[in-house]
């Protein structure tokens, strides 16, 4: 009995090996567990970073006026954006009410002073001319009537009425004295007497009006007379010239030579002289501007207005062509200044435009000084200016992504433009800024970049 319990003893000096197994199998054991773990610390990372919040960037760029300047060897003191503008825009109306017969122009065409480009209907006008002319002449006779006097014929027959009149009264005082006898030797009665002497007042009466009448006839019409008709004639010729010029407004030309801008008429369209809406009749035929006389507009801080002199030089480029480059030179400014925008409007002349500049087109100006861009003592540094979304600025703060995190770095923005905000302080250039940052976005979050907005 010993001696079998003796034989059931483990031998561990002995080495052990699986029934049916071998060392290859244990190592493909040990290599599938490590790859088992491999595979879930990958799944458990991949997850980490599929919640990581995503973001869309913003690659920043800086000015290009700014560096134009930089290389053509300038100091840059001052960086601003604004529009091209017309030195002169003319909106061209009509002087006349009346309906477009005719419009010989298009948006972009050239013309020249003077140049017909809408003609109105004008039959009315022509009417009103021609009844003009017609009352001038009727008057313009009078007064050569007048002028020349009576003719013979009329004075004779004046005459001819104060004789028999002065005839008709003597034969009357000659029948009131026999009367007057007869009444005296009560032959006749006293009825008869007063009827012969009012007929002699009668008479008498007649032969002064007649002799006053032959008076006028004889000297002719009077001079106060002969001045209110002259003066009715001046009436009638200024409404005669009236009537000429409103016909000549029916051609509505060009008052100056210059580029359509806009054609606001078409044919059979209604045109008024005052101010009218978007419906209904309208203004104005078409507008005109000078291509040749262009500024750029823009909105100069207050803070940075000192910089400027009034006739301070510049580099103008747009963001059509930003590899063409413009001299200009401040031309106007404004007297006072914008008080909601804390600014002050200034306008760079364009030195020498040409057909790839058009008014409305975005633009920067680079001021430059007459100092070199070198490292002589006393120059003036320019400041790097860029250009930042809107939507990438957040409490006067933009977040950049930089390796995978966040960082909050202040700026200070100077103005608004079609570029978008114009930022002199906190960046210079190539940083990826976040857009959109959401208000729990902390400086040092880890975020990832869904994609670059360009």
């Amino acid at each position: 009995m010993d001696a079998e319990i003796k034989n059931l003893r483990i031998d561990r000096s002995r080495k052990q090996i699986p029934e049916g197994g071998s060392p290859w199998a244990r190592r493909v054991i040990i290599i599938g567990i490590v790859l088992f773990l491999l595979a879930g610390a990958g799944r458990f990372l991949f997850g980490l970073w599929s919640n990581t919040p995503e973001v869309d960037v913003y690659r920043v760029r800086s000015a290009s006026s700014a560096s134009a300047a930089s290389a053509a060897g300038q100091t840059v003191i001052l960086n601003a954006t604004g529009y091209i503008v017309a030195h002169h825009k003319i909106q061209v109306a009509s002087k006349v009410v009346g309906r477009v017969l005719w419009i010989g122009v298009e948006k972009g065409d050239r013309v020249k002073e003077g140049q017909v480009i809408v003609r109105l209907e004008d039959d009315e006008y022509k009417a009103q001319l021609q009844q003009a002319v017609g009352q001038l002449k009727t008057l313009e006779a009078r007064p050569e009537e007048f002028t020349n006097g009576s003719r013979p014929e009329e004075v004779a027959s004046a005459r001819s009425n104060v004789d028999q009149a002065r005839a008709e009264l003597s034969n009357a005082e000659i029948t009131l004295r026999r009367t007057r006898l007869l009444v005296i030797e009560k032959v006749s009665a006293q009825q008869i007497l007063d009827d012969a002497e009012s007929r002699v007042n009668s008479l008498r009466a007649r032969v002064n009006s007649l002799e006053k009448t032959f008076e006028i006839v004889r000297i002719g019409p009077r001079r106060e007379t002969i001045d209110a008709l002259r003066g009715q004639i001046l009436e009638a010729k200024g409404r005669v010239a009236f009537y000429e010029s409103t016909l000549s407004n029916t051609l509505i030309k060009a008052p100056v030579s210059g580029t359509v801008l806009e054609r606001n008429v078409e044919k059979g369209e209604f045109i008024t002289t005052g101010f009218v809406g978007d419906k209904g009749a309208k203004g104005y035929v078409v507008s005109l501007a000078n291509l040749n006389d262009l500024q750029v507009e823009l909105d100069i801080n207050q803070n940075d207005f000192a910089r400027l002199d009034r006739r301070q030089k510049g580099v103008i480029t747009t963001d059509a062509y930003p590899d063409r480059k413009y001299e200009g030179i401040i031309d106007e400014i404004a007297p006072e200044a914008n008080r909601q925008k804390a600014t002050v409007q200034v306008k760079v002349k364009v030195l020498q435009p040409d057909d790839f500049l058009r008014p409305d087109m975005n633009a920067s100006v680079a001021f430059t000084s007459d100092q070199k861009a070198s490292s002589s003592v006393g120059s003036i540094p320019s400041k790097s200016v860029v250009f930042v979304p809107t939507a990438a600025v957040r409490n006067d703060a933009v977040y950049i992504l930089l390796g995978g995190k966040v960082i909050r770095r202040a700026v200070r923005v100077t103005g608004n433009s079609s570029e978008g905000l114009r930022v002199e302080e906190g960046l210079i250039g190539g940083e990826d800024v976040i857009l959109n940052p959401s208000a729990e976005l902390k400086d040092g979050a880890k975020v990832k970049a869904k994609g670059v907005v360009k």
